[in-house]
């Protein structure tokens, strides 16, 4: 792989359904038998918390390979007042070209242009052996839990990077995952029948 090779750009209209299908291939079976990934982004779309400004799309050889997007969110802080933040994700690479380095490419370019449109941080779930590259680190080191999860609960899932130094700097409180996120699996059903057909698998390791 070489930076010539691949282009970063915005996903348009026209993207929709190339994307919807990549994402879906991407974490089918993964989390849960199918998934509901490709239906949550076809929704998050229309969600105001979106930043379509930071709605991007990899391609290679005219085939859409990645995707990665950010949804506006906040932090309850412990003394009473809000800490705009973002989170991030569905983010993804084509199967075949994983491990190849095209998601790192493309989760940096992300994060530089969240910075400079002057997003102070991002918090999501995520796999700190990947993330951490890109200079991800636990939440909880900097005091921010996520919402509904018990004291005692395993928060290793849960990242944080800092895009403007000092952010977050005497900032403490519960993360917010936008609402949109969450969806009905019979409406995830419905949507995904308009995909070709896929096996539904139990497999090891899922958490759903």
């Amino acid at each position: 792989m070489n930076n010539n090779d691949f282009i970063i750009r915005l996903e348009t209209a026209e993207d929709y359904r190339e994307v919807e299908n990549l994402i879906r291939d991407s974490f089918w079976n993964v989390y849960r038998p199918g998934c509901s990934e490709h239906y949550v982004m076809h929704l998050l779309r229309n969600d105001p918390a979106f930043v379509k400004e930071l709605d991007f799309v990899m391609v290679k050889d005219d085939r859409i390979i990645g995707q990665n997007m950010f949804m506006k969110t906040v932090i309850e802080c412990d003394n009473g007042r809000e800490v705009p933040v973002l989170t991030m994700g569905p983010i993804c690479i084509a199967n075949d070209l994983k491990r190849h380095g095209y998601g790192k490419k493309l989760l940096d370019y992300s994060l530089e242009k969240a910075a400079r449109m002057g997003f102070g941080a991002v918090l999501f779930e995520g796999n700190i052996a990947f993330y951490g590259k890109s200079g991800f680190g636990y939440s909880s080191d900097l005091g921010i839990r996520y919402h509904d999860l018990p004291e005692d609960a395993d928060a290793s899932f849960f990242l944080c990077k800092e895009l403007q130094d000092g952010y977050l700097d005497n900032v403490t409180g519960v993360y917010q995952t936008p609402r949109g996120y969450y969806v009905d699996d019979i409406d995830v059903e419905r949507f995904d029948a308009c995909f070709p057909p896929k096996q539904k698998l139990k497999l090891p390791g899922q958490i759903f």
